[in-house]
């Protein structure tokens, strides 16, 4: 057989292939899939176009706010009472009771959340590790409701043992409680990014001599180190945001003390009391809830802008 009449039947077999492909290619239009693709486009839109009406209701009200207070009393005063007389607007308090719930709550899981990371990635067996892991997860769907009377039953008649000048509402429970809540999103996600360290640079660390603390240490947490921080900036915009938690365990009385024994108030837990319905709609004390919900706004989205910042600028791609 020649070698043209190889080609030629060689050309038959493989010419169904390239007709079936072609047939393919020239074939109309695939109406399921285009309905799955305008359905997946119109719900993003959706969400875009809800983010942007939120932002406009928030920034239309605080316009309206700030047409009848000043800005600089309002992020420079030291007294927040909208709603009561004679007024003032000061939400310095409110911030500083947010900042220090969350600075503690922040000491709380950060170093715990990280502790557990670290064990669950380096040192724990296959069966502690599926053990301990959905427990620590459990903790984030417990309602943040429960975790607001678990602090006024449990939390502080416990801390008043130990300190008896604490408050009934007080900024410790609140943190505790919060430092609590947040602490499963700092140990899975400093857990994933650990993991995610390829083995092959433990075992060159192991290799060089070093023992299992500084492969931990110096290699592993380094090399993770974007994700490490990127779940510490997350889980602080979530303690910032809590509210139910807070405004059980905290109470509702702003000031700047430097206490964490007295009640405090944070921007969560006083947006829940204008929200209550006992305020006028569209007087100045109503005006209130929409410009501490966008001050509120503005600080985590500068977190999380943060955040990613660092999880840019730090992370760490292994073939």
């Amino acid at each position: 057989m020649t070698k043209t009449t190889e080609t030629a039947q060689a050309g038959e077999l493989i010419s169904p292939a390239f007709d079936s492909q072609a047939s393919i290619k020239k074939s109309g239009v695939r109406w399921g899939e285009f309905v799955i693709k305008g359905w997946l486009g119109v719900c993003a839109l959706i969400s875009i176009l809800t983010t942007a009406a939120i932002v406009f209701l928030l920034l239309k009200e605080t316009f309206n706010f700030f047409e009848n207070v000043s800005p600089g009393e309002f992020f420079l005063g030291t007294t927040w009472t909208p709603l009561f007389q004679p007024s003032s607007f000061g939400v310095l308090p409110l911030v500083w009771g947010t900042m220090l719930v969350t600075v503690g709550a922040a000491l709380i899981a950060i170093p715990t959340g990280l502790a557990s990371a670290i064990y669950l990635s380096e040192y724990a067996s296959d069966r502690v590790r599926r053990i301990i892991k959905p427990v620590l997860e459990l903790l984030a769907g417990i309602p943040t409701v429960v975790y607001g009377y678990f602090a006024l039953t449990f939390v502080t008649p416990m801390l008043r043992n130990i300190f008896p000048d604490l408050q009934v509402f007080n900024a410790l429970s609140a943190a505790i409680v919060v430092g609590i809540m947040v602490l499963p999103m700092v140990a899975t996600l400093s857990d994933n990014a650990l993991r995610a360290v390829p083995v092959s640079l433990r075992q060159g660390a192991y290799a060089l001599g070093a023992t299992s603390y500084e492969v931990t240490t110096r290699v592993v947490v380094p090399a993770g180190l974007s994700g490490v921080m990127a779940s510490f900036l997350l889980a602080i915009s979530r303690a910032i945001g809590e509210t139910m938690a807070v405004t059980l365990a905290a109470g509702q009385t702003p000031n700047l003390s430097l206490s964490m024994f007295e009640s405090i108030q944070t921007m969560t837990s006083y947006i829940v009391q204008v929200s209550l319905g006992d305020t006028p709609t569209g007087g100045v004390a109503y005006q209130t809830l929409f410009a501490v919900a966008t001050l509120l706004f503005a600080i985590t989205l500068t977190i999380n802008i943060i955040s990613q910042i660092i999880l840019n600028r730090f992370r760490e791609v292994y073939d």
